[in-house]
């Protein structure tokens, strides 16, 4: 009995708690507001909800499509809901931003609409809304002010699914557009208080949010079912992208960790490896020296002394010529030899017996290779300059130009203020955290800059008879609807108007808004039309685009752009390559744009600026500057090769024995070389630039004088044999030396080496018969008295016979020298690989050159690098979903897709340079084509586009609202709407539009049709040395090579710099490649004119070598990069450092010494003098001359580096050669020796060959 009382009472309490709950839930049945009445008084064009506390109403028939477009959750029973067809309209309007920008994400944008549809139609909103605030209109009341509880969990499940969403024409979050900041300051909570918050512009009367999962007040939060980003939902949609979605992704990409340096023992492995091989070789080679040393005092025998065995056969000093044993390979280089000196003989003889003819005829050569020059093209472009036309980065230069146009021509300023303020800090009205700002972004120095700025507007120039200004060159995207210019500018926050700038709202004691409310807003949406402060002014620029704050402040920390202390500002300026008139013009404004910033003057502004055209204009402005210089290093040579020609025997004949006539004539053959060779090149089409211009005749004199210096001073050294005339003793001196001056095996150095062998002879000729004759120079009609004047050898040559060679070869100099050697070349080995690869653009410039202060300021200010486009080419397949997924970036597309691909590079931009997420013509498209969407419609009638911002009955939407509809347009549907998109200006309405931001990444054929090329853009993260560009470059490629795998379509990124830094990529292996070619071209030629002698030619090739090795250690040393310009003087420095050791290998290979330290010790005694007067100190005057050239790249690659060629070149060829032939040199030529005999026998040179 007691257990059924106790089940009564329980089925009676449950009965009243169910009487109560169903009490509740018929209570919260009724409505809040129902229809719209009154107009918003501070929203132009809202209305108020009606007051209506009742139960719901079914919802009219023509309003179940709009219900089943935007809540389709209420699509069920009679549709009794709290709002009209009307409320249902506005709410369409409304969400049309929010669903351009969030719909990407389908979870996202359900939540969203969640939201909204709940505290608008809700049959249950009296559970959770609050109508708190009402205004009487007529026989209505207006609801002015509601509050909204919203479950935190709902709140924070709707902003997690849309934290992620991209805006990809923005490069930005789409919460940056739709939270009133900046993405990353966005929450749940200041996201939804934003949207319902009257200064949006959208809602027409405060919305208070009150968040809380637990019931408040006798109020039941909303807190319905949400959908995560990784869910798909129940109307088939999938799932959010990655690119959309973090949790999508996966693990967060992690970039590979850098390569450990190489070390030894913490010390770097190079330097470590060779410190114990120098040390080995000084052990080793030690060794060998004491213990020949001791081998010779045992055996009391010397390397120095005579060999005495004159009756064994094989000695050279038997008299008996037939007893020598010869190899082939010898008596093939005495032969080749010796029909090379019969040749050299009988042309020098010919030309000595003929000067009239041999002139006449050389000059009819030098007229035909110079009427080449009419022909002379010289290039100024830097492109041109810096890059091969077949070059990988010129062909998708041209790709990219050809399809898109080309990159625009950029003119920037960089603005900094000296001043500093002391009030550049803003307080938020009524509540907030104080703003610093930077000083350049004070009002009165941004009315400043904007006056700057029109200024350089109003800009006029001159071209022929047409005046040119800014708007008939500059880029404006949304022409000929809205003919604006770009101009990259933070006052394009505020459209260019000193007005704008000025405007702020307040009561008198408080400013609720102004400059600083509107840009605080505009950095962080620079897209929206509308800045949800009181003053509703728009942040997108005149011209139509968005202005990103990365792109106009610098100098800022992290994203606080307030802080920027420098403004940036470009114009974009259209270029045209293939129309000579537009760019006429363009260059003619760049002109006055130039003279204009380099005239004005304002204390309260420091402006560096640079134009398309500067670089190119301070070439062209370096090389004349330095035409002086040049002219000055060319006379000094010109002074010196005059005087040291001559051999004064006494001060009576100094005016005969001078050779001053026949100096400046050998400096006129030499200069004819050049003429001849620049000819034959303009007549092959090369064409040249005024640096090769400038530097080429001096190279050339430097080298082909010294060829002169030989055949001068080897005759001055010469005695004339009995019977002998004049013309046989200068054919047999050309025959001994005319090998030698073959060596180099360049053309340019050929026409430089054998122009002066040939004609020299003949004016030598001439020169001698005046000085037989007692004629003074130059003023040869002057005859002194007859004379005898005792011949005496030359100063140099004494030094080096007597002092100079019996020094360097002594016993114990010798390893020293071989040590002090082994060292620079250990030392040089350990630091090659250190050298830097670049090219600092700073060093191009003059050192007075504004661009110098321009560059110095992009390095310390700017924050972003240049753009980046990633190129597909002609031939993808858009029009099917797996050509569509493996490109795009949003729902259903592939997680390797090319946007997808970019995305995740850009979380990782420390390591692969990619600052941003692409921007997507193909992700806006489809989202700007949505049937939700008001974007794309037509007019039913002809079929035309129909904007956004059209009010017109007969305007439907492009696609219907089914299933079929909502999903990614294919096949016709996407050619029939692509140029809809691409010709659709942003607006209010739809800021999908993709004129302005795609309206040149989209190349349509075919009478639009098909799809060509396309490209997706983004930005490098900011590029500051060579370092940088090259790594930049390196992994835009590698990103675009992974892209195109994936694809299986071809992808290259583009990038305006790409031209200039692809020879990085490969220098490295160029200059390994180059320099191995040119040691084996010296290797071969050498060994051939040397009489087949392989040991010969591989003794100097070794030299040679030790001398480019050093040259890099020089390099890494002096800080001189490794790039074109250098790369050019190392392969130019294998051909002058052949001229310092040929000559002293050529000398040794034909003496007849008996040991190799006694024909070391003549080769170097005979030819060191010549070596040293006529290249060393040649080349030495003229290059000190270049220190004081304006010009950087004089500066460092040409005074520097022919510094140090000459110094090395001469080291080597005149104390480390000879030292290395007293110890390793080849044997004599036996055939050589006994054919010198036979061919002397009888004369005065037979004595000294047995001496």
């Amino acid at each position: 009995m007691g257990l059924l009382t106790e089940q009564s009472n329980l089925l009676f309490f449950l009965l009243i708690l169910l009487l109560e709950g169903h009490y509740k839930w018929v209570q919260g049945q009724h409505c809040v507001w129902y229809g719209e009445c009154g107009e918003s008084v501070k929203v132009e064009g809202k209305k108020y909800n009606c007051n209506y506390t009742g139960p719901p109403i079914p919802l009219p028939a023509e309003g179940h499509e709009l219900l089943l477009e935007l809540c389709p959750g209420y699509d069920y029973g009679d549709q009794s809901l709290c709002c009209d067809v009307h409320q249902l309209q506005t709410l369409k309007g409304s969400l049309q931003l929010p669903l351009q920008f969030l719909s990407r994400c389908p979870a996202c944008f359900f939540n969203l609409m969640n939201l909204f549809c709940e505290l608008t139609c809700s049959p249950h909103q009296s559970l959770f809304m609050n109508g708190t605030k009402f205004t009487e209109a007529g026989n209505q009341t207006n609801v002015v002010e509601v509050q909204y509880y919203i479950g935190h969990t709902f709140a924070n499940a709707m902003y997690n699914a849309c934290q992620d969403v991209q805006a990809p024409s923005s490069n930005v979050k789409a919460l940056s557009l739709l939270c009133g900041k900046d993405a990353d300051e966005c929450n749940a909570t200041n996201w939804i208080e934003y949207m319902f918050n009257m200064n949006n512009g959208q809602s027409p009367f405060p919305i208070l949010p009150i968040f809380s999962d637990e019931p408040v007040s006798g109020m039941t939060p909303m807190n319905n079912k949400t959908y995560g980003c990784t869910e798909g939902l129940e109307d088939g949609s999938g799932p959010c992208s990655c690119q959309d979605c973090s949790q999508a992704c996966g693990p967060e990409p992690v970039p590979p960790p850098l390569p450990p340096p190489w070390t030894i023992l913490g010390i770097d492995a190079m330097v470590v490896i060779m410190w114990i091989t120098y040390v080995a070789f000084l052990l080793i080679f030690s060794g060998a020296v004491i213990g020949a040393w001791c081998y010779r005092k045992r055996t009391i025998e010397s390397e120095y002394g005579p060999i005495l065995d004159s009756n064994n056969p094989n000695s050279l000093n038997s008299d008996d010529a037939e007893q020598v044993d010869a190899s082939w390979v010898e008596v093939l280089g005495e032969r080749f030899e010796s029909a090379l000196r019969s040749v050299f003989t009988v042309w020098g003889s010919f030309c000595v017996r003929q000067p009239l003819l041999v002139i006449l005829g050389s000059m009819v050569v030098v007229a035909a290779c110079a009427g080449g020059l009419a022909y002379m093209k010289v290039t100024t472009d830097p492109v041109e300059l810096w890059s091969s036309p077949r070059s990988q980065a010129r062909q998708e230069k041209h790709y990219f130009d050809s399809q898109f146009g080309p990159f625009f021509r950029a003119e920037q300023l960089i603005v900094t203020t000296p001043l500093h303020f002391n009030s550049s800090i803003y307080s938020p009205y009524p509540a907030g955290l104080d703003v610093p700002f930077g000083d350049p972004l004070n009002k009165d120095i941004l009315h400043q800059v904007l006056d700057l700025q029109t200024d350089i507007e109003n800009i006029e120039a001159s071209y022929g008879e047409q005046k040119v200004t800014l708007k008939d060159i500059c880029l404006a995207p949304l022409a000929p609807y809205n003919d604006n210019c770009t101009i990259l500018s933070v006052l394009n926050y505020f459209q260019n108007s000193h007005t704008q700038l000025d405007r702020s709202i307040g009561d008198g004691f408080y400013v609720w808004a102004d400059y600083h409310t509107h840009f605080l807003y505009c950095v962080s949406a620079p897209a929206s039309l509308n800045d949800t402060s009181p003053l509703h002014d728009p942040c997108l620029g005149t011209f139509g685009g968005p202005v990103f704050p990365w792109l106009v402040l610098g100098g800022y920390d992290a994203n606080n752009y307030n802080n920027a202390s420098a403004l940036v500002i470009t114009f974009p300026v259209n270029n045209y390559h293939n129309d000579t008139v537009k760019l006429g013009k363009a260059l003619a404004w760049e002109k006055e744009f130039i003279r204009f910033l380099k005239n004005y003057t304002n204390p309260n502004l420091t402006i560096a600026f640079n134009s398309e055209r500067s670089i190119e204009d301070e070439i062209n402005r370096e090389s004349e500057g330095d035409v002086s210089t040049v002219l000055i290093s060319y006379a000094i040579m010109f002074v010196y090769i005059s005087l040291a020609l001559g051999h004064i025997h006494s001060f009576r004949r100094i005016l005969v024995d001078s050779k001053i006539s026949l100096g400046i004539a050998g400096i006129l053959i030499v200069l004819s070389s050049v003429v001849c060779s620049l000819g034959i090149f303009s007549y092959a089409g090369v064409p040249l630039t005024l640096i090769v211009i400038e530097v080429i005749p001096f190279l050339v004199l430097a080298v082909g004088v010294d060829n002169i210096f030989i055949i001068v001073q080897t005759y001055q050294r010469d005695e004339r044999m009995p019977q002998e005339e004049l013309h046989q003793q200068i054919g047999r001196i050309l025959g001994d030396v005319a090998p030698a001056c073959s060596c180099p095996p360049y053309l340019r150095r050929w026409l430089s080496s054998w122009g002066p062998c040939h004609p020299c002879q003949r004016l030598l000729g001439l020169d001698i018969k005046r000085q037989e004759a007692n004629r003074l120079d130059i003023m040869c009609c002057v005859k002194l008295p007859d004379g005898s004047e005792e011949r005496s050898d030359g100063f140099l040559f004494r030094f080096f016979k007597k002092i100079y060679a019996p020094f360097l070869l002594s016993e114990w100099v010798r390893p020293i020298v071989v040590s002090v050697f082994v060292g620079m070349l250990s030392f040089s080995i350990a630091v090659t690989n250190k050298v830097q690869i670049g090219l600092d653009q700073k060093l191009s410039m003059p050192d007075d050159s504004y661009v110098l202060d321009y560059f110095q300021n992009m390095s310390e200010y700017l924050h972003t690098g240049p753009p980046v486009y990633f190129v597909v080419e002609d031939g993808h397949d858009y029009l099917s979903l797996e050509g569509q997924n493996s490109v795009c970036g949003g729902v259903g597309c592939n997680n390797d897709s090319l946007v997808q691909q970019v995305y995740t590079a850009s979380l990782l931009s420390n390591y692969t340079t990619i600052g941003f997420n692409p921007s997507s013509w193909l992700d806006d498209y489809f989202d700007w084509v949505k049937p939700q969407s008001i974007c794309c419609r037509y007019y039913n009638a002809t079929g035309a586009f129909c904007n956004a911002s059209v009010v017109n009955t007969s305007c439907v939407h492009c696609r219907p609202m089914t299933p079929a509809g909502k999903s990614r347009p294919t096949e016709k549907d996407f050619m029939k709407f692509l140029p809809m998109f691409l010709s659709d200006n942003p607006n209010f309405n739809c800021g999908k539009g993709g004129h302005a931001a795609y309206g040149s990444a989209v190349v349509l054929k075919e009478n639009d049709t098909s799809v060509g090329a396309t490209y997706f853009m983004t930005y490098h993260t900011i590029l500051k040395d060579s370092p940088d560009f090259i790594d930049a470059m390196k992994m835009a490629h590698l990103l675009a090579d992974n892209i195109t795998k994936t694809m299986g379509h071809k992808v290259f990124p583009y990038s305006v710099f790409y031209v200039f830094y692809e020879q990085y990529l490969t220098i490295a292996y160029d200059t390994v490649f180059q320099l191995c070619v040119s040691l084996v071209a010296i290797l071969g030629v050498t060994t051939v004119l040397l009489g087949f002698e392989l040991w010969s030619g591989v003794l100097v090739s070794i030299t040679i070598a030790m001398i480019l090795v050093n040259m890099l250690g020089v390099m890494w040393l002096w800080s001189i990069s490794l790039n074109a310009v250098s790369l050019v003087n190392l392969v130019m420095s294998c051909g002058i450092s052949v001229e310092f050791c040929s000559h002293i290998m050529r000398a040794f290979s034909i003496s007849v010494k008996p040991t190799r330290v006694g024909r070391a010790e003549e080769a170097l005694a005979h030819m060191g003098s010549s070596v040293f007067s006529g290249i060393t100190l040649t080349k030495f005057g003229g290059i000190l001359i270049l220190a004081l050239s304006k010009s950087q790249i004089f500066q460092v690659f040409y005074f520097r580096m022919y510094l140090a060629i000459v110094l090395l070149g001469a080291a080597h060829g005149l104390i480390f050669l000879p030292v290395l032939l007293s110890y390793a040199g080849p044997s004599v030529n036996k055939a050589k020796v006994f054919a010198a005999k036979k061919r002397y026998a009888g004369t005065e040179r037979e004595r000294l060959l047995n001496f």
